[in-house]
């Protein structure tokens, strides 16, 4: 619809409604009635969104499925972006926690912009769960996950700190490798953002003493 390609390729240009609207010569409001489906843009306006975003006339108007497949891709750079603030800013930093969903779960959710991020799971020294994340309501990534601690020496303390460690680079759980004290922690991933698994150890000395497995990847 064009509608929807239109605040597409606004975003994409990193333009807020007003900016674009300032660029043609409307109102913000008459851009929100585009984007919303409201009314249509002329001919007129036609032509200066193409030219503003860079595409052709046919790509805004024709209902066609590669174009529809080109402008649904998944960008995921920001998504990994997301993922990594949504981490950082629940289970980890001890924030965002919210009424379970079901019983006896423990749920935690992040929003921003037009990204979700939930996560949920259950358990405590043995755990199982999954973090999912929607964009625009639509669900586009997950990750399940069940871990166990294996003798007294667990400090979920020590795991939380390693988990506000996750990166871009490694946007799954915690950095491939992290030391304090007589812990070591250590997490080994095959795959990327798409499609991935992996596993993460936690070492008291020399003595393992927690591990966990996790997969995930792109949902379509």
């Amino acid at each position: 619809m064009y509608n929807e390609k239109i605040a597409y390729y606004r975003k994409k240009n990193m333009l807020t409604q007003e900016e674009l609207a300032e660029k043609i010569g409307v109102s913000r409001q008459t851009i929100t009635k585009w984007e919303a489906g409201i009314i249509s843009p002329s001919l007129e306006y036609l032509i200066d969104l193409s030219n503003i975003f860079g595409v052709t006339i046919d790509t805004l108007i024709k209902d066609d499925d590669c174009i529809n497949d080109k402008f649904e891709k998944l960008n995921t750079d920001v998504l990994t972006c997301f993922i990594v603030k949504a981490k950082k800013s629940t289970y980890a930093a001890k924030k965002n926690k919210v009424t379970s969903s079901k019983k006896d779960s423990h749920d935690y959710i992040f929003k921003e912009n037009d990204y979700k991020y939930y996560d949920s799971y259950f358990g405590s020294s043995s755990f199982s769960g999954q973090e999912i994340v929607y964009k625009n309501d639509k669900a586009c990534w997950s990750m399940n996950y069940y871990g166990q601690a294996l003798n007294h020496h667990f400090n979920g303390d020590f795991l939380k700190e390693v988990l506000l460690q996750v990166s871009e680079e490694n946007p799954y759980r915690g950095p491939k490798i992290c030391i304090k004290g007589e812990y070591t922690y250590i997490s080994n991933v095959v795959g990327d953002i798409n499609s991935f698994n992996g596993d993460e150890k936690i070492y008291y000395q020399s003595q393992l003493i927690y591990e966990c497995l996790f997969h995930g990847g792109i949902i379509k």
